[in-house]
């Protein structure tokens, strides 16, 4: 059933205006007031009250047309003010109750964007870009040809390259210790896990390094020719081609 913006708009006025009279119990009041009153709030950017009422919205009125869209706008409320984890917690109950509402792909967007504005430097811990990766992941599965599944895109690959960044800081660590095993396991990881990144000539360079540091010649010259195939006009190629050759 269609929301009249006719009686939005009225029970907006009347909040504004104060036209009820002395306040009223939030889970007395009627859905399409509740809401409104939250609206107002939100234009206010009160997020937290916001939420408040958008929350009284669905305890108060669980199977009214108005649930659904509450609950959703409490999401994005809690969002607003930054509280990632309020925010995912309700965006989590959406996706729960509501699987086939028009607004799910969006839940699935704005819980990646939760974990996407947390992400660290590629040099600290990697849980809030595994997380956004994940729900990028998982919404585009589920909706591929949502209106926001092109920014989801660009996120996630974002978030691949944050990840790829800290196995090459890792690499980079275990190369500067003459730890070359280690470090081209983790180039390795780079190539094979992360192959759109920007990190991959950097880390088929480092990889070709460490396989001459150890002395698998064939190997540095088997990757810099993958490497001449695929990126010949990089300067990793051209570095390794030097390197390899000074390693015969």
């Amino acid at each position: 059933m269609k929301i009249s913006s006719k009686i939005v708009c009225v029970a907006l006025a009347c909040v504004l205006s104060g036209c009820a009279g002395a306040p009223e119990n939030r889970s007395e009041m009627p859905p399409e007031k509740l809401y409104a009153a939250a609206q107002a709030y939100f234009k206010k950017t009160d997020y937290e009250k916001a939420a408040e009422y958008f929350d009284e919205v669905e305890k108060a009125h669980p199977y009214s047309e108005w649930a659904a869209r509450a609950s959703i706008m409490s999401a994005y409320s809690f969002y607003k003010r930054n509280a990632y984890d309020d925010a995912v917690l309700a965006l989590d109950r959406f996706i729960q109750l509501h699987p086939g509402n028009r607004n799910t792909p969006y839940a699935y967007y704005l819980k990646g964007l939760c974990f996407y504005e947390q992400m660290s430097d590629a040099a600290r811990e990697q849980k809030m870009t595994e997380q956004a990766v994940a729900t990028f992941e998982e919404m585009l599965a589920r909706h591929p040809n949502a209106i926001y599944a092109a920014d989801a895109r660009a996120k996630l690959a974002a978030a691949y390259d944050c990840m790829a960044g800290q196995e090459m800081a890792v690499g980079r660590y275990y190369l500067r210790r003459c730890d070359y095993m280690p470090a081209l396991n983790r180039f390795q990881a780079v190539v094979e896990g992360y192959p759109g990144t920007n990190q991959v000539p950097e880390a088929m360079y480092r990889m070709g390094v460490s396989y001459a540091a150890l002395g698998m010649v064939d190997m540095a010259e088997k990757t810099m020719k993958r490497m001449a195939e695929r990126f010949p006009k990089s300067e990793w190629t051209q570095a390794l081609m030097k390197d390899v050759k000074k390693a015969k």
